[in-house]
Parts: structure tokens; sequence; C-alpha cells
């Protein structure tokens, strides 16, 4: 459980300039819709939760500290120098964070002097990647209109202290960093080394990942997009089985430790009839098994769809024993193994079956935002901003309880969200496919 200490974000140091923004915020008190800079959001959202904590006083209940404009800000916009680095895989609205920093610093701040580190981390030791460009309102006014970065990415971790050294080299004040739960370890390592030596550096993440699995933020940015792209792929599946004999579908879509995805992109449309998630264990065999209500849904519907996420069924497959640059296990072929039990499970009882596989994968993060996306990703980017300039650092904008808040890094890097199968999303899930509770 976390504990309100643990939410304590770091800063550098008292707030002595006034903020451009601070009429914005002056006479402004908590409401409904708005939480003032000296208030806190709260971690339990029930009464049932926060009676649990007993008689513990509101002011020591753990909770974030709040997103937003201060009237008091650490840096001097006119001396502040800004870098911003993308890392990672791609999603859905990194462009759209790229040039809202850019257009909050320039407009609201009066920072002017941003430079954008070129292919992640990499970019940001000379000599591994392309130089670094100058980020101007100017440059940044269409790239939205393209999915991907501007700037590149890259996986891997490099060298913690020439990164602060390269900082410190071209004076930057402030680091973005737009990236996953491995970016945003490295994040947290830049921060220490910089706290470490005594420099006056915030550290400021924007945590992206399509499959929605960071928690304690709310939902991550470019993961609405990502799943109306899914359902498209779903939609297809459904008038491609429709139209055959004995018809199966099987779209994979990404979801490596968590079935966000998966169950989003099946709730969209109500085309699935079976969602395969890691959270929840199913076995292939047997009276309840997977492929015997399969055979049972299509002889009564005449066709079917299964959505799997990625890191679904990885038990029933030899384990693989490769990572990838970050350090993630590569994983087995399930969909491929799926597939062909399928086959063989149809051939052996004499049934008919068109199979059909469909794969969107790496599709469904390389497009531009949609329009809800993109506003998510303009107002965490200002955010962002907010904080950065009131000096804190070692963080990342969330939005947990529909609420814009400050997060420790290493809390969020912690543990993974999934998708709890006690949980309602799991339930809408089952009511939505008919699919069997149990198919263990």
């Amino acid at each position: 459980m976390v504990t309100l200490e643990e939410l304590q974000v770091r800063t550098l140091g008292e707030c002595k300039y006034d903020s451009p923004l601070s009429d914005y915020v002056a006479a402004r008190a908590t409401n409904a819709y708005y939480v003032a800079e000296t208030d806190r959001v709260l971690i339990d959202d029930t009464i049932s939760l926060l009676s649990a904590r007993g008689d513990t006083p509101l002011t020591e209940v753990p909770s974030f500290e709040p997103g937003g404009p201060r009237r008091k800000i650490f840096f001097d916009p006119k001396k502040t120098k800004v870098g911003i680095v993308t890392c990672g895989g791609l999603c859905p609205g990194l462009n759209d964070v790229i040039r809202a920093i850019v257009l909050e610093l320039f407009e609201h701040y009066g920072v002017t002097d941003i430079t954008g580190f070129k292919n992640g981390y990499a970019g940001l030791v000379p000599g591994k990647a392309p130089d670094p460009i100058t980020l101007t309102p100017a440059f940044v006014e269409t790239i939205t209109d393209r999915g991907g970065t501007v700037l590149g990415s890259s996986r891997g971790s490099q060298n913690i202290p020439q990164i602060v050294d390269n900082l410190v080299h071209r004076e930057i004040d402030v680091l973005f960093v737009i990236g996953g739960d491995g970016s945003m370890r490295g994040a947290h390592a830049i921060a220490e080394e910089a706290l470490a030596r005594d420099l006056p550096i915030a550290v400021v993440g924007v945590p992206k990942t399509i499959d929605n699995d960071i928690p304690l933020i709310g939902t991550s940015f470019g993961f609405q997009t990502a799943y109306a792209k899914a359902a498209e792929s779903i939609k297809g599946a459904r008038v491609e089985v429709e139209a055959a004999i004995g018809g199966v579908g099987v779209v994979k879509v990404m979801g490596r430790a968590a079935g966000f995805i998966a169950c989003y992109a099946a709730l969209a449309n109500h085309d699935a009839d079976f969602v395969l998630i890691p959270e929840v264990p199913f076995n292939l065999q047997g009276e309840n098994g997977l492929l015997a209500t399969l055979r049972k849904r299509v002889k009564e519907r005449g066709s079917a769809v299964i959505v799997l996420a990625e890191g679904a069924g990885q038990d029933l497959i030899p384990a693989s024993r490769r990572t990838d640059a970050s350090g993630n296990t590569v994983l087995g072929d399930f969909a491929g193994f799926l597939r062909a039990q399928i086959a063989r499970d149809f051939k052996d009882h004499d049934e008919p079956l068109t199979l059909r596989y469909f794969d969107p994968g790496y599709m469904i993060r390389s497009v531009p935002a949609d329009a809800a996306d993109s506003v998510y990703c303009t107002r965490l980017a200002q955010a962002a901003v907010h904080a950065a300039m009131a000096g804190r650092t070692d963080m990342v904008i969330g939005r947990p309880r529909h609420r814009f808040a400050h997060v420790p890094i290493s809390v969020v890097v912690k543990n993974t969200q999934n998708v709890n199968p006690d949980g309602d999303l799991w339930l809408s899930v089952l009511e939505s496919t008919a699919q069997p509770f149990n198919m263990s």
C-alpha cells in the first residue's frame, strides 16, 4: 500500500519568482473542477476505502500534490533552458505532447531556449545520435498531423553520468522525458544523479504506454487512440468470418502483461466472442476449455472472433529465454500456437473451418492521436511545464481520480497496472462477449 511519505514530490528549492500565470490562479479555490495548489488529491475515492484507514487524520491519508500553475516558480523564465526527449516505443500523441510543451513554454512562460534531443536517451550522450535540434512554435506547428515522434526514439539504457554531464555542458535547467516505465526509470536515475551532484536540474516525465499499464496516473495518453484502432480490426474480422463457413477470426493486439487494449477494443463494438488476456488464465483443452467452447459458439452463431492480447497464453507454450533491448522477455508465439490448435481441433471433430488471422500490431501505435487523446496530451504537457517551472523534479504528471497530479517516479515504476479479474472492466467484457466466466 502506498504511503503519504512515498507520494511526496521532490523540489529543487524555494520558489522566488512570480509566475506569469499567477493571475490565473490568484483567486481560485478548490472546487469540483479545480484543485488549489495548497490542497491534495486523495487516493481513496470511496467511503469504505477511506474508512478502512481508521482514525488516520485526513492530513496523513495518502494523497497526491495537485498539478497546475503555481503563484511562485523556481526558475527565472528569461534564463531557463529546456530539453525534451522521447524514449521507448511509439505511441499516439507523442508529437502532441512535444508541441504543447513548446507552446506552453514560449507563449505563457516566455522560455524560448528549447532543445529537442534525437533518438531517445542515446541522443543525450554525445556522438551516439544526430545533433539535437532547436524547437520553436513554428517548428512544432504541424507535427501533430503525423504519428510517431519528430525527435525519434530508441530503447536501452545509457550512461547516466555522461547524460548529466551533457545537460550541464548545454546548461539545461529542465529535462522533459516522454516515455514508458523503462524511460521513467532512466529519468529517475538522471534526477538522482543531478540531485547527488547538487545540480538544480528539474526532470519531469510525461508517461506514455498504449498498454495503459503504468499505475497511479489514471489513463495513459495514446491508449484511447490505440484501442479505437484495434477495434477497427476486430470489426473487420467480424465481417470476414461472418461471410465464411465456419468462420473464426483471431485478432492479436498489444498487451504484454496487461490486457487493457484487448478489453476496451472488444467493448467498443461488441464484435468479439472471446477476449484472452494475460491476467486471466484459461485452458485450451477440456469441456470448459477454449477449443470446446469455440466450437460450440461457431455451431450456434456460425462464426466467432477471438481477441488475443499478445501476452496471453504464455503459460501454455515453452518459455522464451530471449530479451529485447529494454530487458523485457521476448514473448513466445502463442497466436501461431493457438491457430494450429484451433485448426487441429476442428479437423478432429470434422467441423468446417475458415480461419482468419489479423495482427494490427505496430499499426495501432504509429497513428496520430485522435481528438480526445490530443486534448489529453495538451493538458498533460501543460501540467508538466507548470511542475517543472515550479522546481519539481523526479516526478511524472498523471490524472488519478480525474485530477491532474504530481506522482514521484519511484512510485509509478514500482509495480505495473493490470486488469483486475474481480474488477468491473473484466465483468463488462464477460457481459459483452458472453464468454464463460471460467475456461480453466
